[in-house]
């Protein structure tokens, strides 16, 4: 099953400058102007190498980040720990009107096909991505931002494990302009490191966030071993691992937003659904978003139109229809509120295929509920729908059989930052 192994993280010196002025969020969240921002504030911020290539750029950008990549390890701005270690990584924050706390470790985790059931995916990517993550690690030979996944830990064992690691003053610490509060212990003992990989010896890796970069690794452990004699830690990629259980764990909704449609009648459409919904027109933004988590917690299938300033509840009559329409899908892909949307909303009422909407020709994604409505108040879209958030254990059980969710169908909070520590897969 899952294999674990310690590495000497590459970290920055205090040559760099402050902990939180060298960090960033993820590069898919970032803009070109506020990856401007970041390197005014630091020129070392790493999102000068996690991020070279922007829209403006060329791909000449990736040679570019090998130099300033080759330049700090020269100056020691950036150094590889002395001794392979464990790195025990928290997260503090507030969300939905509560505190809390999630607690991890990054390691380097052996790459597996999927179809070896070990590390198992929930999610469709999209190639553009893949292969500009591709391009940088050709051009870096680094990891510098970890997968985020999770296993079953039902014993605690495991978390017992690291949280007794972790009851020291961190090694590194800071707190991000959202007011994330990131910790990192680095361990290196080898009692330690033997125990955790053993009692991980046994369980499977569901990835929750960093789905194309796990496709890019396996790409690249293919490309390093065709065209170089020594493969590093290609092998394997860098990992944040969490217990499914841990009671941090926050998943927000994705919202759609629904543009450029030919001859769109908001009308039709709720008259249309009305063989599949039941309808429930003209509420407010309040009264909607009390409907949506109340459908939330009965476990029903549901999801609200926005479009010309009002809001429409729309749940379904009965799940044995997606059956008909999704009878190859397991039931737990199948009942989810997003393929309910793509299957019997997009798809069947819009006209809008699979491959458009892995396109987003016709259909965009945010996380942000005011974005969504502000698209449709401006002008942008025709339409919008806000959705209820996966529960993690709908993508424990959909990664089990085999199967993928439509793309951004999942949005865990926070997210990982990028910089605390990194793997440079050749010494």
């Amino acid at each position: 099953m899952a294999e674990i192994k310690a590495f000497r993280g590459l970290r920055f010196t205090d040559k760099a400058g402050s902990t939180g002025e060298v960090c960033c969020p993820p590069y898919d969240i970032i803009s070109p102007e506020q990856k401007k921002q970041y390197l005014a504030e630091n020129p070392h911020n790493i999102i000068r190498l996690e991020l070279p290539k922007t829209a403006e750029d060329t791909d000449e950008a990736y040679g570019k980040a090998r130099v300033y990549l080759n330049e700090w390890l020269d100056e020691e701005i950036l150094k590889c720990d002395e001794k392979p270690s464990i790195y025990i990584y928290e997260m503090v924050f507030d969300a939905l009107g509560s505190s809390y706390s999630v607690k991890g470790y990054v390691s380097l985790v052996k790459l597996e096909e999927f179809s070896k059931g070990i590390i198992l995916p929930h999610e469709e990517t999209l190639s553009k991505a893949k292969e500009d993550r591709f391009n940088l690690m050709c051009a870096t030979g680094c990891n510098f931002s970890q997968i985020y996944s999770l296993y079953m830990d039902d014993d605690n064992k495991v978390f017992t494990l690291i949280d007794n690691a972790s009851k020291g003053v961190p090694d590194k610490q800071f707190t991000d302009p959202d007011g994330v509060t990131h910790k990192l212990w680095c361990v290196s003992d080898e009692a330690f490191i033997a125990d955790l990989a053993s009692k991980m010896s046994d369980k499977k890796l569901y990835i929750a966030d960093g789905h194309h970069r796990y496709e890019t690794a396996l790409r690249y452990k293919k490309f390093v071993a065709e065209n170089k004699q020594d493969v590093g830690t290609s092998e394997y990629v860098t990992m944040m691992l969490v217990n499914m259980e841990n009671s941090g764990l926050v998943v927000f909704p994705t919202h759609r937003i629904v543009r450029d449609l030919e001859n769109f009648d908001v009308n039709a459409v709720i008259e249309k659904s009305k063989d599949y919904f039941y309808i429930e027109t003209d509420l407010s933004r309040t009264d909607s978003t009390a409907k949506l988590d109340k459908a939330y917690k009965d476990g029903k299938k549901a999801f609200v139109l926005y479009c010309d300033g009002k809001y429409t509840l729309m749940t379904l009559k009965d799940t044995s229809l997606m059956e008909k329409l999704m009878p190859t899908a397991s039931k737990a892909l199948r009942e989810l509120d997003v393929s309910v949307l793509h299957t019997l909303v997009l798809e069947r009422i819009f006209g809008i295929d699979k491959e458009n909407m892995a396109n987003q020709k016709n259909l965009t994604y945010t996380r942000v509920l005011d974005e969504a409505i502000e698209a449709v108040d401006n002008g942008s879209a025709d339409c919008s729908f806000i959705l209820n958030p996966t529960r993690v254990s709908e993508i424990r059980d959909v990664a089990l059989a085999g199967e993928k969710m439509p793309q951004k169908s999942t949005y865990f909070y926070p997210k990982l930052t990028t910089g605390l520590v990194m793997n440079k897969i050749f010494d």
